[in-house]
């Protein structure tokens, strides 16, 4: 059927500018790749190769240690699992593993820009490529929304720091869709637009415009702020652990109402499904990893080595941080005063004589979160260029600019989708959002990678998922397990956003195929 026609690998394999022999026998570190650096091949432009394994790694570190951590973090806890949150993190992170061995397979294979849905063209089918394509918007535009939400937060906060007559009124730095309320739970202001989240994505847009390797430089010099700034709270606030906060790990099984009237699972199993799902966007970005394939200077040997290096380092520090801020503050802390800035206000409450952590870890967070945008940004523009080329979207999200040679009308584009979200919409609904849409294209990833394996089993590996479909299999039941514990709220906006991308699919995207 025309609906599952896929797209030859040796089609994706031309588009990514190698030959035959270059599968076989990839240059090693250092050695130069002249053929591939071109800027114009066929009389068409391409994108450069500057990336290395190093800025793979960091830049997978730089879109994962983010919003996930210093905010999802705090919101799990108090909505789905209190302390035993750091399980929720083990069974996310487990399910990262799983679908990240499967990803590194995939971008050593087909080093192709598009991530998931590159994959999937070749793997499942036209019409299962454009619902990941369009799936994927849930995870890079709606997800750079999502730590754009967060920035303001933190923001404000060093707005207070500097000067607390600088704090920007609760109207103009929240949706229309949310509300403050006092002690005795009367609203006493009403959001309007989140400016700050608008203004820090527009920023970036022009920052990636200007290059990847630009990008790349300023990425790594905030990864290595962020992880300073982790290791600094995990060893200062180890000592400020109040065992109480601990002394029910893992709650009993209820339901709760938060701030804004949405209702959770609490406690149990279902808690901690619900916060594996939850602060499953904390792990989002070693994926974001594989869609720079095209940018790669050895993307065979790079790619599962940034991917699988990225989500190893995070993972551990994750759980370590979990723990420590469960342990500093209270619940109920994270439910009232600490449900924005979370840290900061942890640091600031509770550590003595760590008020200066408290300023430089406000500081050190806008700053990664910078780099969490810059990556999911970049990922989307990235995605829709290899859909653009494939005729799935108009060809204005593959045009390159003449000079920096990256899709800068695609990058205008998303600065329209990716700051309304950030402008009108509350957090934790774009952080859901982008949970679940990442968590589905997580399950076909695994997919396409079994039926690889059965379909194609000669194409040339240089790194092979193990214990297939063990792996694959797993990767689906984890990730499944987690968009079961996000909810029907969730499911049905999934469902509603896929219905919105098939209607786009047949009523453009069919005809306009180039395998059309």
């Amino acid at each position: 059927m025309s609906l599952f026609r896929k797209k030859p690998l040796s089609e994706l394999i031309k588009e990514s500018g190698t030959t035959d022999a270059d599968l076989l026998h990839m240059p090693s570190e250092g050695e130069g790749l002249p053929e591939l650096i071109s800027h114009e091949k066929n009389g068409e432009h391409t994108m450069k190769r500057t990336l290395g394994a190093g800025n793979l790694i960091a830049l997978g570190i730089g879109a994962i240690i983010g919003a996930g951590l210093f905010v999802r973090t705090a919101a799990a806890a108090a909505n789905n699992a209190g302390p035993s949150v750091t399980i929720g993190f083990i069974v996310a992170a487990i399910g990262c593993a799983f679908a990240g061995l499967c990803y590194a397979e995939f971008a050593s294979m087909i080093p192709v820009a598009g991530s998931a849905y590159t994959y999937s063209y070749a793997t499942m089918g036209e019409l299962i490529a454009w619902i990941i394509g369009w799936d994927l918007v849930l995870e890079y535009a709606v997800g750079a929304a999502t730590v754009g939400i967060a920035w303001s937060e933190y923001f404000n906060r060093l707005l207070g720091i500097i000067n607390p007559n600088w704090v920007l009124p609760f109207e103009w730095c929240h949706s229309p869709f949310e509300v403050l309320k006092d002690a005795s739970g009367a609203i006493t202001a009403h959001g309007m637009m989140n400016i700050p989240a608008l203004f820090i994505i527009f920023m970036l847009t022009i920052l990636l415009i200007r290059g990847t390797k630009e990008s790349a430089v300023f990425n790594g010099v905030i990864v290595i702020t962020k992880v300073a700034i982790v290791i600094m709270f995990i060893v200062f606030g180890w000592q400020f652990i109040n065992p109480a906060n601990h002394a029910v790990y893992i709650p009993a099984a209820s339901t709760i109402i938060d701030t804004q009237g949405v209702s959770h699972n609490y406690g149990g199993i279902m808690g901690i499904l619900g916060a594996a799902g939850v602060v499953f966007f904390a792990f989002i970005g070693f994926d974001a990893v594989s869609t720079a394939a095209q940018e790669a200077k050895n993307p065979k040997k790079d790619m599962p080595v940034g991917i699988l290096g990225s989500l190893a380092i995070c993972t551990v520090l994750y759980v370590l941080f979990a723990h420590v801020l469960t342990g500093i503050a209270s619940v109920e802390d994270f439910r009232t005063q600490g449900r924005e800035a979370s840290v900061a206000y942890a640091v600031k409450t509770y550590m003595t004589g760590y008020g200066w952590l408290a300023n430089l870890i406000t500081v050190a967070i806008l700053a990664g979160f910078s780099s969490v945008i810059l990556v999911m940004l970049m990922g989307q523009s990235r995605v829709f260029y290899s859909m653009s080329k494939d005729g799935l979207v108009p060809k204005v999200f593959s045009e390159l600019h003449p000079i920096y040679k990256t899709p800068y009308k695609s990058n205008w584009i998303f600065l329209v989708l990716v700051g309304a979200f950030a402008a009108f919409i509350p957090g934790d609904i774009v952080g859901d959002m982008t949970s679940i849409g990442t968590l589905f294209a997580f399950i076909l990833v695994c997919a396409g990678v079994w039926i690889m394996r059965v379909k194609n089993p000669e194409i040339p590996r240089q790194f092979k998922t193990p214990l297939v479909p063990l792996v694959p299999i797993l990767g689906i039941i984890v990730c499944g397990a987690m968009i079961f514990g996000l909810g029907w709220t969730n499911w049905a906006r999934l469902i509603v956003w896929l219905l919105i991308g098939l209607v786009i699919y047949f009523g453009y995207s069919k005809k306009n195929s180039k395998l059309n």
